[in-house]
């Protein structure tokens, strides 16, 4: 046998089907990893590339040789070890796959390294290929030698945090709380704690299983993670953390133990906090040793022995003594301190040990956290109610501390008996007390439910009112912003409206100082308001002071007082009153200056004229306010519509909405070609998401002529781009899509078709707008455009776009042959029957549809096994992206509607499209899950199919049925029920 034949039939043939094989498996696979998704992407690309270039090697009458098969051997290795770490990544814990995201990532590119050596091998090691296929293979490598993969920015910092809290032995719950937060939303969890535990005993899971595969080293590095994260409060839950800490603290005894004597400094004679070796062995604090030397001493303090200035060790091991006889020791200071304060013995005791207890918890948060497990908000709301004001002052400085940045501290508090009230008692008292008193409350309502009780209490809101009317700024602003906080109440804001809260805030934006004005605007821009209470402000006058605060200089001002606009101007009434009242000129001149644009400013601005725009919607009066009365206006806001920020991009395009459509229009028809282009192009970015009415109510027969003049006539290939957009996101309603019809656009989107296929990017997205724009003509509601469409030849063209097209092409064509099939089973010609004695001698009976069981053509009944879209839509079932699978699909299971089970599930049987079918019920996206449920559960009706691919699809079925909820999982138990695996009466129906 010759050579050639070998390699087209024998093992090599055989390799090359493998890998083949594998690639596919490994896309599939690399659709459901849980991290460095982008990642395995990008390696999947570059194999569905290389796929063209093994399907022609096997293919071609290539020779074979020692370096060949070397080749061949590599790339099969790879692939398979590339798929098995999709199918890792798929499975395994979502921390654990974080952890080790720096080791993923190079593997991948390992991969991508060793193929693109195997792959450049074969030019040199073979014969007979083809000039375009060897072209082929040096693209790709030189695009997979220049791949560079890394783990993400979030990830890296995670981990970089990750080995700082080791290295520094940080114990703190903020920290760890901090790092779960990132970590939730890196690996795209909720963030909350029932989740991240759930999470957190997956990756202890995970750790087990290194350890039971001998993964020594790996194991021993996640349980350093693991202790670091255990300090979050998602790990344990208060009761869990409590048990542990007594057990700890009674072991301890109850009596404070003197430091031993190497614990101090031979310089300082202090405790030493930071100690490190020298040269000669011994141990100093840092900062001694370090002025030591910079004193011009090279000798050592205790043993005059030359030292080596350059050298100082950490001594952690003495360090970590330190702090445990530390920690020791102010565990049994803070349980005895309690008993003392507690009982409410000598005041001045009481107030030092107040005293002593401030300091500790000002010291570290750990400090702060034996606190709270030994109950201690108890007692200091307690002794709310001495009558010592020192008491009280040092219980409320303590209790805010606690407060800070602790979540459980603050609901602590708050389901404390008469907490709120005690707290709320001090606001009366003293001018210190009230001080301390209104900071705790500030903090407490950043609380949820304490924000609830706090405005209940009676006389509050009038104690707060007050205060933030008083010559103690540090009070009044926070009283101020303790009632912005309240003010998502109607009920709170009626009780600060009564206590002429309102008008005090004017008068103060009208004649205070300019931090008092900043105060008052910073109220306005963050109170939750009622509309009542937005146009009773705008009555009294607000709006005139808040744009003087624009003559600033300071960016500051700027953004509170623009802040406090867009609050105020979200009221239709008080936008059109601002229009009237000229404030659209000084913010649109912020809006296009480029100081501003790396602020919060440029957005708020941004919003301000969204909502103005929108106030002048369907208004009443005969002489409307318009906000844009200047082409110029208009036209400097265009370049906005392409900014990165998308709060002003969403905002610019709104107001775009409102404002500048009907002028759009106009301009499209303008004489004067660039600006014509340009408003076509603005026009084309605000459709897809415009409101339709707006559309229906600007966009005429007219206008449509107008897109398509410039379609056929225009030498701006972007703004042809732009027009045919339009008619893609043009409102499908009857009366558009005839108009369209009739002013000719079907002969000009199949030419855009045609001179766009194969071409560059911009001639791509061409055709992907043509084949959208096409999509209104090919629904089954109305068969004469469906007609008119395939007598133009778009079946055929649609079915060439399935494999050569673009992402979007690709979906959007098999959505209009899903629409076209709808209609072939009306269409289908009835086969005539052969009639009379002569019915031998007549010509061959016709030979009907394998589907439809009628006489079917492309044109007349635009059938999809006669335009053999049938194979490329089931190729299309392998794609990476969800949107292209779903539209395939939704093409294919035409066949099986109605009483075509048995006909159409032979046809997607004979295409391999059912295994591809049930792969779906392992996919992430919920569409393809249902869609391919619903398949399955009309084929498998049937005897034939149930035998074929019954066994094959039992177990995703069985896990859906487990870990999924509603239609999925009812349908699951539905089609289980088919394969008798389960009965009718189960409990997952």
């Amino acid at each position: 046998m010759m050579v050639v034949d070998m390699l087209t039939s024998g093992p090599t043939s055989t390799a090359i089907s493998q890998i083949i094989e594998t690639i596919s498996e490994f896309v599939f696979a690399a659709n459901d990893v849980l991290l460095e998704k982008d990642s395995f992407k990008e390696l999947g690309t570059y194999l569905e590339r290389i796929m063209p270039v093994l399907k022609e090697l096997r293919r071609e009458k290539v020779s074979d040789s020692e370096t060949f098969n070397r080749a061949i051997d590599i790339m099969n290795r790879e692939t398979k070890e590339a798929k098995v770490l999709a199918l890792e990544c798929s499975k395994k814990s979502k921390v654990y796959l974080l952890m080790n995201c720096r080791s993923i990532v190079k593997k991948l590119e390992n991969h991508t390294k060793e193929l693109s050596k195997a792959l450049g091998l074969l030019p040199l090691a073979t014969s007979g290929i083809s000039a375009g296929i060897l072209q082929e293979i040096e693209k790709i490598c030189d695009n997979m030698e220049k791949a560079g993969f890394k783990a993400a920015v979030a990830e890296e910092e995670i981990l970089e945090k990750i080995e700082s809290g080791i290295r520094e032995n940080n114990v703190n719950r903020s920290y760890a709380n901090n790092l779960m937060t990132l970590i939730a939303e890196a690996v795209g969890i909720t963030n909350e704690k029932s989740t991240m535990k759930v999470e957190l005993e997956e990756f202890k899971k995970e750790i087990e299983n290194a350890r039971v595969d001998k993964k020594k080293a790996e194991a021993m590095q996640m349980d350093q993670i693991i202790a670091l994260l255990e300090r979050a409060d998602a790990a344990s839950s208060p009761n869990e953390r409590k048990l542990k800490y007594f057990a700890k603290r009674q072991s301890l005894g109850s009596r404070i133990l003197e430091p031993l004597q190497s614990f101090y400094c031979p310089i300082t004679h202090d405790v030493m906090v930071e100690p490190v070796e020298t040269s000669s062995d011994q141990t100093f604090e840092r900062s001694a040793i370090e002025k030591w030397f910079a004193e011009g001493n090279k000798l050592c303090p205790l043993t005059l022995i030359p030292l080596d200035t350059s050298v100082l060790r950490p001594n952690k091991t003495l360090k970590q003594s330190i702090e445990e006889w530390k920690d020791r020791n102010t565990m049994i200071t803070i349980a005895t301190l309690k008993e003392k304060i507690h009982q409410f013995g000598d005041d001045d005791e009481v107030i030092n040990s107040l005293k002593t207890l401030q300091e500790l918890c000002e010291q570290r948060e750990q400090h702060r956290e034996w606190l709270m497990l030994e109950d201690y908000i108890l007692v200091l709301i307690q002794i709310l109610g001495s009558r010592n004001r020192d008491i009280r002052n040092h219980a409320l400085v303590i209790l805010c501390i606690l407060a800070k940045d602790n979540e459980e501290a603050k609901e602590r508090i708050v389901t404390v008996d008469n907490a709120i009230e005690s707290i709320v008692h001090s606001l009366g008292r003293r001018q210190e007390e009230r001080k301390l008193a209104v900071a705790l409350l500030l903090e407490l309502s950043k609380y949820d439910l304490a924000r609830e009780h706090i405005g209940k209490v009676q006389g509050c809101i009038l104690l707060l009112v007050t205060m933030s009317n008083g010559d103690d700024n540090q009070a009044a602003e926070d009283a101020t912003e303790l009632l912005d906080n309240l003010s998502y109440s109607d009920q709170n804001v009626i009780l600060m409206a009564k206590a002429n809260y309102f008008k005090h805030l004017l008068q103060r934006l009208s004649t205070g100082a300019d931090d008092v004005k900043m105060i008052m605007a910073k109220t306005l821009a963050e109170m939750e308001l009622t509309d009542h209470n937005k146009e009773s402000l705008f009555e009294g006058g607000v709006l005139a002071p808040l744009l003087h605060l624009f003559l600033h200089n300071d960016l500051q001002v700027k953004t509170v007082a623009t802040k406090a606009l867009r609050n105020l101007s979200s009221l239709k009434r008080n936008g059109l009153e601002m229009i009237r009242q000229r404030a659209v000129r000084p913010l649109l001149d912020l809006l296009f200056h480029h100081s501003i644009h790396t602020s919060s400013l440029w957005e708020d601005v941004a919003a301000i004229i969204m909502q103005l725009a929108a106030s002048t919607i369907s208004q009443d009066s005969e002489t409307p306010v318009l906000l844009l009365d200047s082409d110029d206006d208009v036209f400097n806001l265009f370049p906005l519509v392409g900014v990165t920020q998308p709060g002003v991009q969403q905002n610019i395009i709104q107001t775009f909405y409102c404002s500048a459509i009907p002028e759009l229009v106009k301009l499209c028809e303008n004489e004067n070609l660039n600006l014509r282009a340009c408003a076509v192009k603005l026009f084309s970015c605000l459709v897809e998401s415009c409101d339709e009415s707006i559309i229906l109510e600007n966009v005429d027969q007219k206008c449509i002529n107008t897109l398509l003049q410039i379609l056929k006539s225009s030498s701006d290939e972007e703004e042809i781009l732009s027009a045919m957009e339009i008619i893609c996101h043009l409102p499908e309603i009857d009366q558009i899509t005839q108009w369209i019809l009739d002013a000719g656009i079907l002969p000009v989107i199949y030419k855009s078709v045609q001179d766009g296929r194969d071409r560059d990017l911009q001639r791509s997205n061409l055709v992907e707008k043509a084949i959208g724009a096409l999509h209104r003509f090919t629904v089954p509601t109305n068969l004469e455009w469906q007609k008119i469409a395939a007598e133009t030849g778009f079946i055929t063209v649609l079915v060439q776009l399935l494999e050569s097209g673009t992402t979007l092409t690709k979906q959007r064509a098999a959505m209009c042959l899903a629409e076209f099939s709808k209609s072939s089973v009306k269409l289908s010609r009835p086969i005539p029957k052969q009639k009379g004695l002569l019915c031998c001698f007549s010509a061959p009976k016709e030979i009907g549809c394998n589907v439809h069981g009628g006489i079917c053509t492309v044109k007349s009944s635009f059938c999809l096994l006669v335009a053999e879209a049938i194979g490329p839509l089931t190729k299309n079932l392998g794609e990476s992206d969800h949107g292209v699978c779903e539209a395939s699909l939704d093409a294919l299971l035409t066949l099986i509607e109605g009483d075509r089970i048995e006909s159409g599930g032979k046809v997607l049987a004979k295409a391999n499209a059912i295994p591809l079918i049930i792969k779906f019920l392992s996919s992430t996206s919920l569409g393809l899950q249902e869609k391919s449920l619903q398949a399955l559960e009309r084929l498998f009706q049937l005897a034939e199919f149930k035998q074929m691919y019954g066994a094959s699809a039992q177990m995703p079925l069985v896990d859906l049925t487990q870990r999924s909820n509603g239609r999925v999982r009812s349908t699951s138990a539905r089609v289980l029920a088919h394969l008798n695996v389960l009965h009718d009466q189960s409990s997952y129906f």
